[in-house]
């Protein structure tokens, strides 16, 4: 049975800023195919909470050579989990390794539960947003700073996914 239960997202306690950059999150991502999850996570630190069109929202991130951008595009759904600093080795080799390598869920020993829409999570997480994606937009760099694409960018420019938070999960 799971430790993470539903709140209205209204009821949210965590900072939200120190959640995303600084202690990140996994996007995740994927369906259950023949019984057997087929998924996969990456640790992100960009994002963005709030709301869009009057429903609860987030904002990743994805540069278009990640892996876990073809899973976000294929689905409707995915989620954005967040740990405690036990996990910390873990959200550093799903940032650091390509799920085409390596089955990272094996290896950081995650137990894969399913949300809304067949969305995968993480069981050890604390908190998790289940979203439903409304919106693709590339980032145009035509209308970025000069001194941002300078420091982030060598013409490989994210792509902004909005969803809708459909369902809060948190560890009680």
């Amino acid at each position: 049975m799971s430790q993470l239960h539903p709140i209205p997202v209204s009821e949210l306690q965590q900072n939200v800023f120190t959640a995303i950059g600084k202690e990140w999150m996994l996007i995740n991502a994927g369906t259950e195919k023949d019984g057997k999850p087929t998924a996969n996570t990456m640790t992100a630190s960009w994002g963005g909470l709030g709301v869009l069109w009057g429903a609860p929202a987030a904002t990743i991130y994805l540069r278009p050579q990640r892996y876990t951008k073809e899973f976000v595009d294929r689905e409707e759904y995915f989620t954005l989990a967040f740990f405690g600093e036990e996990q910390r080795k873990a959200l550093t080799l799903c940032g650091s390794k390509s799920g085409r390598d390596i089955d990272k869920v094996k290896e950081c020993g995650f137990t894969v539960a399913q949300a809304q829409g067949g969305a995968p999570y993480f069981e050890q997480a604390d908190l998790v947003f289940v979203c439903r994606k409304r919106m693709v937009v590339p980032m145009d760099p035509a209308a970025m700073p000069q001194d941002v694409k300078e420091k982030w960018y060598e013409n490989d420019y994210h792509i902004m996914y909005w969803g809708e938070i459909v369902e809060t999960l948190v560890r009680k």
